[in-house]
């Protein structure tokens, strides 16, 4: 049942979308873009909501500190305190969930979406009446890039893409940082298991990014990279918005 509405409401849609697309613009890789936009725009509200929630989280910090500071000794009133803390200042510390969640369910559905593609005379099936079958999907886009190919010829795409990850993490990083109170600035002091994590996520996530990128079919490495690039530029925006409006 849950792989039949999966099916319905995602899978065949994405898939109908790109041909449609095809259709009117007869290069899969331009399809491919042109549809990742498009996702990017409908989750545009929820991801911005995700990155405000980020921003006020860093923000809060400090009293989120002073709070466990206060309560050290006593977890249940530490949780309760900070939890009232929360709804006082209206943030909802797992909202940056969400989003996370939503593109991996995309992207698992794009895959499938580029295997169908590679085998397009199986999948004509999933065609919409009213979706018009190209009858060939050619696989060159951009007269130079085999979207179905993997391994190094995905090399360079693959190394943008984690660059582009890795300046996400690191923008987001730089702002934590420049948050902190003068006394957590301390080159002394031990820092958190938090910090800790998220500093080996600023490494990990690009790495990962390129030995899974390798794996993928290029196709869906580049929605992977225009993702990527779509969310770093609204990170940047959102996060600079003060002085970009101001000049």
């Amino acid at each position: 049942m849950i792989t039949a509405f999966f099916s319905a409401t995602i899978y065949q849609p994405l898939f109908n979308i790109l041909i449609g697309i095809y259709n009117l613009i007869p290069d899969l890789g331009v399809s491919i873009i042109l549809v990742t936009v498009l996702i990017r725009v409908l989750l545009l509200p929820l991801s911005k909501k995700s990155i405000e929630s980020q921003k006020q989280m860093q923000e809060i910090q400090p009293q989120i500190k002073a709070i466990q500071a206060k309560f050290k000794h006593d977890k249940q009133k530490q949780g309760e305190a900070i939890m009232k803390f929360y709804k006082e200042k209206k943030v909802n510390p797992a909202s940056g969930c969400l989003p996370l969640i939503i593109q991996l369910i995309i992207l698992i559905a794009l895959y499938r979406v580029f295997l169908a593609v590679i085998d397009y005379d199986s999948a004509t099936t999933l065609l919409y009446s009213f979706v018009h079958n190209p009858m060939e999907i050619k696989n060159i886009s951009f007269g130079f890039l085999d979207v179905t190919a993997k391994g190094k010829i995905n090399l360079p795409l693959a190394l943008i893409t984690a660059g582009l990850q890795y300046w996400q993490g690191k923008m987001m990083m730089q702002r934590v940082e420049k948050n902190k109170p003068v006394e957590a600035k301390d080159p002394k002091k031990e820092p958190e298991f938090g910090e800790i994590m998220q500093k080996q996520m600023l490494y990990m996530g690009p790495v990962l990014t390129l030995v899974i990128g390798l794996s993928f079919p290029a196709g869906l490495l580049l929605y992977w990279f225009v993702t990527t690039l779509f969310m770093v530029i609204q990170q940047y925006w959102i996060l600079n918005k003060e002085k970009i409006t101001a000049k």
